[in-house]
């Protein structure tokens, strides 16, 4: 049976760069939109990037799977109206300028509306469409700081620590591609019949993610430490060397877990230690219940540690590396990687889409096209340029 796409007739332009904004686009792409990528005639950054094979951005091929590719100066005059004649028949717009930005082209919320009142405007900035910061520059570093992630992240002694990847983006995406789900719900199911704006900062996505922080502060004036891999509200958590220098980490986030971790690696003498009992008693006691836990690790190599603790079912998983997830039986089981054929490098494997949907499965086609591919198709083909007038405002610099 012919399995259907969920995001089928809805059309997405992402006119974003690098990642937070082009990532929703991936993400709603995936399960069926058609996304067009709008890029300014010199390319999303996000090409030259990261790693590249033969000058091709690996990064881009996957932030940009599944989209169609066009080029388009939409700050210029033709360009705009151009840009306006692709909103018309857009379900949902992504865009990452700097707050003002859009306005001051004559394509912010008021301009586009007019021209589509069913249109759902992604407007993805470091720190919102108000308040006094919102016209600064801001990016995922940015908010992994402002946010307080890296101050209650890295060693007691150290350092406020960063994710050396985009975390911050790749949260507020999430956040952005259920925004858009909402929007286009309160649209369609419930017959609204009309578009909204979402104001996206990269910030806030994450500050929520942090947990309760603002609660405990407010309640209790408590301020989370660093602490390394450890946790203020569990313990044994961490990471634990293995006698043939891997790692493990291990939780113990039901009383169930942490009998079991406890009485393999202490004893029944440990599992009922009444200090041991409670989050709280066993965080009082860090480095005695922590020190047990890493002591047994270490006396043994990390396949037999896996093998004690799922005997036991206690809740572990090896730190791996990409090269130990490709060998990995659950990934390979589960189908996390896929295999495309791809026309600038041949075949290529990249993270699958998620999550797996029963009915409606997302479905990878292909990867990030060239920059420009679809200039003909879509602005000939479906805006109705002349193929004679695509050439000139080539050559001005518009596409």
């Amino acid at each position: 049976m012919t399995k259907k796409n969920a995001l089928k007739d809805i059309r997405v332009i992402d006119a974003a760069t690098v990642i937070a904004g082009p990532t929703i686009g991936m993400l709603l792409g995936d399960f069926g939109a058609d996304v067009i990528k709008v890029e300014h005639p010199r390319g999303d950054v996000l090409r030259v990037t990261g790693h590249q094979k033969d000058g091709v951005g690996l990064w881009f091929k996957m932030a940009n799977r599944n989209k169609r590719c066009v080029t388009m100066n939409f700050s210029s005059e033709k360009g705009a109206e151009l840009f306006k004649e692709l909103v018309k028949s857009a379900d949902v717009l992504i865009e990452n300028f700097r707050t003002g930005t859009m306005e001051r082209w004559g394509l912010g919320w008021e301009d586009l509306k007019a021209i589509n009142p069913r249109l759902v405007m992604v407007r993805v900035t470091g720190f919102g469409q108000t308040g006094p910061y919102r016209h600064r520059p801001g990016f995922g570093t940015v908010a992994e700081v402002f946010s307080g992630f890296a101050n209650m992240t890295g060693e007691k002694d150290g350092p406020p620590t960063l994710p050396n990847f985009g975390l911050a983006d790749g949260i507020a995406a999430s956040y952005g591609t259920f925004a858009t789900m909402f929007a286009l719900y309160h649209r369609d199911a419930q017959g609204s019949g009309e578009g909204q704006f979402i104001d996206l900062s990269i910030y806030e996505p994450i500050f929520q993610v942090l947990g309760p922080q603002p609660l405990a502060f407010d309640q209790l004036g408590v301020i989370q430490e660093r602490m390394g891999n450890r946790s203020e509200n569990n313990a044994p958590r961490n990471t634990y060397e293995t006698r043939d220098g891997k790692w493990v980490a291990i939780s113990t986030n039901s009383p169930a877990i942490v009998r079991r971790v406890l009485t393999l690696c202490g004893g029944e003498e440990a599992a009922n230690d009444p200090r041991f009992q409670t989050p709280q008693g066993r965080v009082e006691h860090i480095d005695e219940v922590d020190g047990m836990v890493a002591d047994w690790i270490k006396q043994r190599d990390q396949k037999e540690v896996l093998e004690k603790f799922e005997e036991a079912e206690a809740a572990i998983g090896p730190a791996y590396d990409v090269a130990q997830i490709f060998e990995d039986p659950q990934y390979q089981a589960r189908g996390d990687i896929i295999e495309l054929d791809d026309e600038d490098l041949g075949k290529i494997r990249m993270t699958a889409a998620f999550p797996f949907m029963s009915e409606t499965p997302a479905e990878i086609r292909h990867a990030g096209p060239r920059k420009g591919q679809h200039n003909a198709e879509i602005l000939c083909g479906e805006l109705g340029v002349d193929a004679a007038d695509l050439a000139k405002l080539s050559d001005e610099g518009v596409i």
